[in-house]
């Protein structure tokens, strides 16, 4: 018996059984949604854009834990009991953002089970790539990181084609916290993954599949 195929998200459902507590928020490039330490007091979903998520140390020390995008979800752990944002979340470009009251959000997931589930299918989906990522903290080198990580920018597997796809503008800093290593160690592999032909600067930069090698590679 084959695996039941999983549905995917309806954002267009979702925005229209939010009845109230919600509002449609536009951040300009590095403008800052929430900051570590700010009241959790709401669910925001990210209708446009780019959004990184970063932590700071007691030192002061900024670490990237994830880059979502459009049909992503984010502050969420408030429906859970989270108090306070253990996070901050920042635009990386022009971004609209529909922000839901935790009132509102709890109300939608115990009126409408079906949603619900739709919902937890996204968030676990989200928890296997935070899981995916640490495995590849752990155990992977800084080279196979930043090339999972621009596969993963560029929706490598939900696409028939990456090598149609460009990721907009990201930083080489943004990369370098991502992954845990320099600025100049993220220049070196970029130039070395342009040099083999896996990736090309074209108004941006354009990702191919052939990336998957240096993943692959022992």
């Amino acid at each position: 018996m084959g695996r039941k195929r999983a549905v995917p998200f309806d954002s267009k459902a979702f925005l229209a059984k939010v009845d109230g507590g919600k509002t449609i928020l536009k951040f300009r490039n590095k403008q800052v949604l929430y900051s570590q330490g700010n009241a959790a007091d709401a669910v925001f979903y990210l209708l446009l854009g780019k959004v990184k998520l970063t932590v700071f140390s007691a030192k002061g020390k900024e670490a990237v834990i994830a880059i979502l995008g459009q049909g992503d979800f984010l502050g969420e752990a408030c429906l859970a009991g989270q108090v306070v944002r253990t996070a901050t979340a920042t635009a990386l470009e022009e971004s609209t953002v529909m922000r839901i009251d935790k009132a509102a959000m709890i109300r939608v997931l115990r009126d409408e089970p079906s949603f619900a589930e739709l919902f937890m299918s996204h968030l676990l989906s989200r928890n296997i790539r935070v899981e995916e990522d640490l495995i590849d903290q752990l155990f992977n080198s800084s080279e196979k990181r930043l090339a999972r990580i621009l596969l993963l920018l560029a929706h490598y597997g939900k696409e028939s084609k990456v090598e149609d796809l460009i990721i907009p503008k990201i930083s080489q800093e943004t990369l370098a916290d991502m992954i845990g290593t320099t600025r100049s160690r993220v220049s070196f592999f970029l130039n070395k993954f342009r040099k083999l032909g896996f990736i090309d600067y074209n108004g941006g930069l354009r990702i191919r599949s052939s990336l998957l090698n240096i993943v692959l590679v022992d």
